[in-house]
């Protein structure tokens, strides 16, 4: 893998007012929608959190990882020698951050992880365990729920270090770690694509430090009360009766059954509706009521 210099110029004022309006130019041209940052508290009771990208090869990858972690509500990304030293302005990073391009702007561009590491005190690498020797293997979740606590009551400073797509982390590199993260995955395919690693990671890192809430897109449905459903019930055992399906002489358990079921259903109050407007046709039919429908009106809806 190519390990051209992505060091240079990747932390000085000029470099980022140039990424910043390529990346705005991309904005206006619509390649992509620059989202603000969603506003949050979580970042003052979180650990700092880091993420490292150590010889990343294909661009595409820096602009998902950028808009992996922000989705999780994490900012921070830093590149050790890219393979292109342009990386964080070509276009295809651009369209791929798909609204994390604050996260592109504020990124920088390291030579070594030394580098990346500074002021770092907790770094987990996401490899393999070196065989000789190296730092202990966990699983994500199991390792971040018992992680998470003591971090954030220390203040830590976290990264998690993610090497390049054709070779992945040195030796040296995986050593200077705490830990290291193996993503549990099925035993005969467990290639998984960097941004997708970085996903999971920073998934699973949001759940243990507190997840966020779902946000329901529809408004609760509105449950029918029980004299609604006794109401429909009664319409509907008068519509059974009217087509004969219902035998008042011998009715056996019919009514209580329907009763049972519609419970179990919990019908919203405009389904309820619908089951009175299928009884009112049926009545209708019963006895020998021209049908709308058939006449050229209009059939009856759902609430009618």
């Amino acid at each position: 893998m190519g390990r051209a210099g992505g060091g240079k110029g990747g932390g000085e004022g000029g470099g980022d007012k140039e990424r910043a309006a390529t990346i705005g130019a991309a904005a206006e041209a619509g390649i992509l929608a620059i989202m603000p940052p969603a506003p949050t508290d979580r970042a003052d009771r979180d650990p700092a959190t880091r993420f490292v990208l150590v010889h990343t090869s294909h661009a595409g990858n820096v602009g998902a990882a950028a808009r992996a972690i922000k989705v999780m509500g994490f900012a921070e990304l830093v590149l050790v020698a890219p393979r292109h030293a342009d990386v964080l302005c070509r276009e295809e990073t651009v369209a791929m951050a798909s609204g994390a391009a604050d996260v592109l702007v504020r990124a920088r561009v390291v030579p070594t992880l030394a580098d990346a590491l500074d002021g770092v005190t907790h770094a987990s690498a996401t490899a393999m365990t070196p065989r000789d020797f190296g730092p202990p293997v966990h699983a994500p979740r199991p390792f971040f729920a018992a992680l998470a606590p003591r971090l954030a009551a220390e203040g830590a400073r976290v990264a998690f270090v993610f090497g390049g797509e054709r070779f992945g982390l040195s030796n040296d590199d995986v050593r200077r770690c705490h830990a290291c993260l193996s993503i549990p995955t099925a035993p005969g395919y467990g290639s998984l694509n960097l941004a997708q690693a970085v996903q999971l990671l920073a998934y699973e890192w949001r759940q243990a430090l507190g997840a966020y809430p779902v946000v329901a897109r529809t408004p609760a449905p509105r449950r029918a009360d029980l004299p609604a459903v006794e109401g429909a019930l009664a319409h509907w055992r008068e519509a059974l009766l009217a087509i004969g399906f219902l035998d008042p002489a011998a009715p056996k358990k019919l009514m209580p059954r329907l009763q049972q079921l519609v419970l179990r259903a919990a019908p919203t109050v405009e389904e309820l509706h619908i089951l009175r407007g299928i009884a009112r046709a049926v009545l209708r039919a019963a006895s020998g009521g021209r049908s709308r429908h058939a006449a050229g009106d209009a059939p009856p809806g759902p609430l009618d």
